[in-house]
């Protein structure tokens, strides 16, 4: 008798840890970015990122432990450091703005509103590094280190560039471009997609695009003022 209890126990113990393996442990989201890479996360994402499949991952499937280890996990960009990494990282801007013919005031630009000059920010959509690259992205200009300054940086000045041929120097559609994809923009006639993500991250790098412009002109008049100074002295 005694054994037969233990026998049904042991069975019951059995049954509840196969049922355990069926839990959903958690739900994922499959998206495709603006540039075509495809990315797990845990969270919903607004468009430009298109949804492609709401996914419930369960302890026991090989599957999902797999899908599980690609999901997003990000981290926000340190704010405070921007005020020693801008200075830091500015002959890395200079350079790249000058291969690419991109006025470095719009990649500081780019820079602050993306990361916020934190090399290791990562999104959470995946988008990784100074200027924010997609995985898509920076295979397309060749960046192997999304984390990597200088990598990044040429990436996005690379980018930046092709968009304003692309889009014949108009500024705006560049930056939005940047944040939604060229394909985004041709879509809805050349103009600023309806995407409430896009339009508030247009507004906020040209805002700082016109502060970083109005601060180098400055800079420009200051230190052309003083040699006249010191000759009149």
């Amino acid at each position: 008798m005694c054994f037969r209890k233990h026998s049904l126990l042991y069975i019951v113990i059995i049954l509840l840890c196969g049922a355990a393996q069926t839990v959903v442990a958690s739900v994922a989201y499959q998206y495709r970015a603006p540039d075509g890479s495809i990315v797990f996360t845990g969270e919903q994402l607004e468009l430009p990122f298109q949804l492609v499949k709401k996914m419930s991952l369960n302890w026991g499937d090989v599957k999902a432990r797999k899908i599980k280890k690609q999901i997003v996990q990000p981290k926000k960009a340190d704010v405070a450091a921007k005020s020693r990494n801008q200075p830091k990282f500015a002959a890395i801007v200079d350079a790249k703005a000058k291969k690419y013919k991109v006025i470095p005031e719009l990649l500081h630009a780019v820079i602050e509103a993306e990361s916020a000059y934190d090399p290791d920010a990562v999104s959470r959509a995946g988008a990784v590094g100074l200027m924010q690259l997609m995985p898509a992205t920076a295979k397309r200009f060749g960046v192997t280190d999304r984390t990597n300054p200088s990598q990044s940086v040429e990436g996005g000045a690379h980018y930046l560039r092709v968009l304003l041929d692309y889009f014949d120097n108009d500024l705006t559609l560049a930056v939005a471009s940047y944040n939604a994809g060229e394909g985004a923009v041709v879509k809805y006639g050349r103009t600023i997609p309806p995407y409430p993500e896009t339009q508030k991250y247009v507004v906020k790098v040209l805002k700082f695009l016109r502060r970083n412009l109005k601060k180098s002109n400055s800079q420009s008049l200051s230190s052309n003022v003083a040699p006249a100074d010191r000759q009149g002295s």
